[in-house]
């Protein structure tokens, strides 16, 4: 299998790529050590049913741009096609402000046409190429130098079954119609938004027990500040402290290094340097923050009167209408869609756009009071009310 190393020969590849109806891609990196995914490998292959139209591209290669690849994903007239893409696409995103588009993923396609919910690659080799996957090297260095065949091997390998994965399913979205079900789902995947974390909103991805305005606002200078440390020395947001150590600042409120010595949870490195002095300044501003700007929780929910008979109606209802539907339930509600809907709200995504075409009007209709349901074993009966 061949491994490109150059711009020159990268530039060959995608040239020839563009010309193509498809191109698979898939990439390893590394994330254990940084805040930012590090490239390693980026696997690319056209049409066909060998490994001849298929490469490797080592982004670590000396002198080598990304460039030739990026202008490839800029070209609509080529459909990109990945699995699980989030995470590829976080790193292209972040290197270049780029998407490749248009984008088709297999694991959202598979989820549309009735493979379960996140479907693995290696599920969707055996079941839709009929190949075994061998998974030896799924834990490995990618940064190392040189790779070892083996590796190469497993790499290459989740670009060329996917070309089969891809037509497969690209069949069965044209036969169904539902193409268009698939687009609007990649649409939250090629938003800035999905791979943007502002320091200021960091403190929303905290669990905390404690709702009071003046502890989420030093939550939040934490948070921020962390976020922000981890994002300028590219290091794991958990290098710097972790969310139980974070909960337990925003509590004890320390203001002095002997008040982070008897932290129970910050690690060593974070009781001093920069790091300590990030920590005070943050509390401090949390402590002095204007009860005007601090933040406030989402308590809508919890003000939500759900009807426990009519949310597992609606659940009923859901698993009847995907297994009919050949679609995965997650695609279509959430539990906490359900419950809303329970609790009579209607603003919910489970009744917008493609999904009303699978729920959306029954649910309604279940929670107007105009359907009935009846069971019997596995058999579900939603039946309209006169």
């Amino acid at each position: 299998m061949r491994t490109i190393t150059t711009t020159d020969a990268l530039a060959e590849f995608c040239t020839e790529a563009r010309a193509q109806p498809y191109v698979t891609v898939d990439t390893e990196f590394l994330r254990e050590r940084t805040y930012y995914s590090k490239l390693c490998l980026v696997q690319l292959a056209m049409p066909g049913d060998d490994d001849d139209s298929a490469v490797l591209v080592d982004p670590l290669a000396k002198g080598l741009s990304l460039e030739p690849l990026y202008d490839l994903f800029r070209d609509t007239s080529v459909v990109k096609v990945f699995h699980a893409a989030r995470q590829d696409l976080e790193i292209f995103y972040v290197d270049a402000q780029v998407f490749p588009e248009p984008l088709f993923d297999t694991q959202v396609a598979a989820m549309v046409c009735g493979f379960g919910e996140q479907v693995g690659y290696e599920t969707l080799v055996r079941k839709i190429a009929r190949q075994p996957l061998d998974k030896t090297s799924r834990f490995t260095d990618w940064s190392r130098r040189p790779l070892t065949d083996a590796q190469k091997t497993y790499a290459i390998a989740d670009v060329t079954h996917l070309r089969q994965i891809y037509e497969f399913l690209a069949a069965k979205l044209a036969d169904s119609g539902r193409a268009r079900w698939v687009s609007e789902e990649l649409q939250t995947l090629l938003s800035p938004d999905t791979y943007i974390i502002a320091p200021e909103d960091a403190w929303k991805r905290v669990k905390t027990r404690t709702n009071s305005a003046r502890f989420l606002a030093v939550v939040k200078e934490l948070a921020a500040f962390r976020e922000a440390h981890a994002q300028s020395r590219n290091v794991p947001r958990n290098r710097v402290f972790k969310d139980d150590a974070l909960v337990e600042l925003a509590s004890n409120k320390p203001k002095s290094y002997e008040d982070l010595n008897r932290s129970r949870l910050l690690l060593r490195e974070a009781r001093k340097g920069d790091i300590a002095n990030g920590i005070l300044a943050a509390v401090k501003r949390g402590v002095e923050m204007d009860p005007d700007a601090m933040p406030r929780p989402d308590r809508s929910r919890e003000k939500l009167q759900v009807n426990p008979a009519l949310a597992d109606l609606l659940r009923v209802l859901l698993k009847a209408k995907t297994e009919s539907a050949g679609v995965a339930a997650k695609l279509i509600a959430s539990a906490a869609d359900l419950d809303a809907l329970a609790a009579g709200m209607r603003d919910v995504p489970a009744l917008h756009g493609w999904r009303s075409e699978v729920f959306g009007t029954d649910a309604l209709r279940l929670c107007d009071g105009q359907v009935a349901l009846t069971a019997k074993g596995a058999d579900v009966q939603i039946i309209p009310l006169d």
